[in-house]
């Protein structure tokens, strides 16, 4: 198999609409962890991203009678745009089918290379499965965006650069993984040219689609997909990517979403570029393996996959970046109500600079303080922090890692709500587009009343909103059947801390 795909990207065809992008050594990184970190910058082509080299070496390879047909893809963006620019230069008509949700500056982008757009459902798999029911109707060649020979053979080529920019040794490529036809194409080659350099694949937590796949030893779906990671977000492994990287990964690592934002900045730091999530995976990845293992002195190579980043997403990234680098805590804190209580808790704090501070009367004994506090010594200098806050009187929740904390109360006002009873909390992500709020909001009329709403516009698909609703005794399992019906995914979080603390009612 290795040798088939070893003459595959040998002969893949790519050149005509791909750059040989560089390979840049990241000092900043690199004098952080004492190790060489390289950059492979594919947010350098001329779509800010790898996947054109897949997406043209498919379409080349068609007969002619194909081309005439023309071509069809599913994709809300790198993809997309690959297959565009393939069919523009190559002359064949491509049909691109997007979700309704798609921003309009990605749709816009495709349109501008030429292919026709057609809208159609809330997400990527419901423009996948129309796709394919367009492909069939009119005839059409679909490109899939990973589970191909010639589009795995078009990434390959990537590691074949690689391997000629850095003849030194090498001790471990880190590969950003959704379907997996980056890492199987560039294992594949690697395994095969230098055997002794080990392949990482790195995903979101939220989305382990090899992780969990080699865990179990067979291709899994997942039930649930992070959002934040878009470009990765995936339910399966394709069949023919989990064969070779069954075969030829080393390892994984999984990033939380707080550490991706870290590595959007780092790699911000380092080449005064920015980075969508998906692309900055392997970079986070080989910082979670460095706090985890000893990686000095070593050869690293990050694939800088992708840049095709909203602007407006630019504002949670910065939010999220300092708790993702260990750099902000956040934190709950009682303090008593009584004069010289305020006064003594910032003397805990000492010089830190504070990153957040909201103060809310909560009874006429204590008062409860958001905190954000920025640190230089990590999770030892929060918890050590923590402890002395303790030590003083001052019982402390901390919120660091709790994503409604993180998502939705930080930015509220108002406080405890004591006349309310029978409040119910739950968070919702459902699909972001014109009148979604609206249709969200119509659903949940049905005789509930609500009683806290928080929606904030994180600049992506998909909008998020915490609400509370007052269910009387009996009402909650009608409710929840209600919320299977609706469709979109949320949680429970009537018993958060931050919640309790801060927005709890009676």
């Amino acid at each position: 198999m290795a040798n088939d795909y070893l003459e595959r990207i040998l002969r893949a065809r790519v050149y005509d609409v791909a750059s040989e992008t560089p390979l840049e050594r990241a000092e900043r990184l690199s004098k952080r962890y004492k190790a060489a970190i390289w950059l492979k910058r594919e947010d350098m082509q001329s779509v800010f991203s790898f996947k054109l080299r897949g997406a043209y070496n498919k379409i080349y390879n068609l007969s002619a009678e194909a081309r005439e047909r023309g071509v069809i893809a599913a994709s809300a963006g790198n993809h997309a745009q690959g297959v565009a620019l393939a069919g523009k230069r190559l002359g064949v008509a491509a049909l691109i089918v997007m979700p309704t949700t798609t921003p309009p500056i990605k749709v816009q982008t495709v349109r501008s290379l030429g292919a026709r757009i057609a809208l159609h459902g809330d997400s990527y798999d419901d423009a996948y499965e129309h796709a394919l029911e367009l492909a069939r109707e009119k005839e059409l060649t679909f490109v899939h965006p990973f589970d191909d020979p010639d589009v795995i053979a078009g990434q390959g080529t990537i590691a074949m650069e690689v391997l000629r920019q850095h003849e030194d040794p090498i001790d471990a490529i880190y590969v950003p993984v959704g379907g997996g036809g980056l890492i199987a194409g560039m294992a594949a080659y690697i395994k095969r040219v230098r055997p002794e350099i080990r392949v990482i694949s790195v995903e979101p937590e939220d989305t382990p689609t090899l992780h969990r796949a080699l865990e179990s030893g067979r291709r899994v779906t997942l039930k649930q997909i992070g959002l934040f990671a878009d470009g990765v977000a995936v339910k399966q492994i394709g069949k023919e990517t989990f064969k070779l990287a069954r075969k030829y990964v080393d390892d994984t690592v999984l990033v939380s979403t707080d550490e991706i934002c870290a590595a959007i900045k780092d790699i911000y730091d380092d080449t005064r570029s920015v980075a969508e999530p998906a692309g900055a995976l392997a970079v986070a990845g080989i910082k979670k393996h460095a706090q985890e293992h000893s990686l000095e002195e070593q050869n690293l190579v990050a694939v800088l996959s992708g840049a095709n980043i909203n602007f407006d997403r630019l504002r949670h990234v910065a939010e999220r970046a300092e708790l993702g680098e260990q750099r902000e805590a956040l934190f709950a804190v009682e303090i008593p109500e009584r004069p010289g209580s305020f006064l003594a808790f910032c003397k805990v704090l000492g010089k830190r600079n504070i990153t957040e501070f909201n103060y809310r009367y909560a009874d006429p004994s204590r008062a409860h303080v958001f905190c954000g506090v920025e640190l230089s010594g990590g999770n030892e200098e929060k918890e050590s922090l923590k402890q002395k806050l303790e030590q003083k009187g001052f019982p402390v929740v901390d919120l660091t890692d709790n994503e409604t904390a993180k998502l939705h109360i930080r930015y509220m006002v108002g406080g405890h709500a004591p006349q309310v009873h029978n409040e119910q909390l739950f968070r919702f992500v459902f699909p972001e587009r014109p009148g979604a709020l609206l249709n969200f909001l119509s659903g949940l009329s049905r005789g509930w009343n609500i009683s806290l709403f928080h929606y904030r516009n994180h600049g992506s698909a998909y909008g998020r909103v915490l609400v509370g609703i007052q269910l009387e005794h009996g009402e909650l399992g009608e409710f929840r059947a209600y919320l299977k019906e609706l469709g979109y995914r949320y949680h429970e979080e009537t018993d958060n801390p931050a919640y309790r603390l801060f927005a709890g009612a009676g």
